[in-house]
């Protein structure tokens, strides 16, 4: 391969990156994808002596890690923002977001208010990032209807908090363990990684258990209602 033919497929890669980067609901994923398309592109500009194009370049460069900086190295605030029932608000929530449920995390998800149903947002900053509703029988377990983080924030630190002696959710100690349906694959991964554990339901098919007494410790913020 000649070097013109190989300084055009480096021009093409960071082309497919940037494009790539711009299809992403993540904020994270999109700066993460942008940065390596700058990269790859002031690389392209160095090898074809395009100054101009490393120029641009650097400075995008130099934004995505300004970006990614506030993104990962500050510490958010994270505050549980528990929801009355019949909240018109939530019920918007849930229409404007259910193709998304029901295809990343729950395929049968379908909201019913009821007065034994614990509903919260976890408010990033006091954006609304994810809702969790669980349903509270009475029994030591906690029942998981839903645990949802909205896509702009699916990688950052909404789960991680929710499922922490912090977040101030799981803190009747009648309460000792949480149990959720599989859903997609995706969202069982995303259970497994939390601490969650597979395990056989009382009906025979699969579900997964979290102790609570094993939930580990994470600065936020107490909760509040809505």
């Amino acid at each position: 391969m000649s070097a013109s033919a190989l300084y055009e497929l480096i021009g093409y890669l960071g082309s497919g990156l940037v494009v790539a980067s711009l299809s992403m609901k993540s904020i994270l994923r999109l700066r993460l994808v942008g940065l390596a398309g700058a990269i790859v592109f002031a690389v392209y500009g160095l090898l074809i002596s395009a100054y101009p194009i490393v120029a641009t370049n650097l400075v995008i460069i130099g934004i995505h890690v300004y970006f990614l900086n506030l993104l990962l190295g500050s510490k958010p605030v994270f505050t549980v923002l528990e929801v009355r029932e019949g909240s018109r608000y939530l019920e918007h929530f849930i229409e404007h977001y259910i193709d998304d449920i029901r295809a990343t995390f729950r395929p049968d998800f379908h909201f019913e208010p009821r007065s034994d149903r614990y509903r919260a947002f976890i408010l990033r900053d006091m954006v609304p990032a994810g809702l969790f509703i669980c349903d509270l029988d009475g029994t030591e377990t906690g029942r998981i209807q839903l645990d949802y983080a909205i896509p702009a924030y699916r990688d950052l630190k909404v789960g991680r908090f929710l499922y922490s002696s912090n977040s101030s959710i799981f803190a009747d100690p009648s309460i000792t363990h949480l149990e959720s349906a599989p859903g997609t694959k995706a969202y069982s991964r995303y259970l497994e990684r939390i601490g969650f554990q597979p395990v056989t339901g009382a009906d025979g098919r699969r579900t997964y258990r979290l102790r609570l007494a094993d939930l580990p410790s994470q600065a936020g913020r107490a909760g509040t209602n809505l």
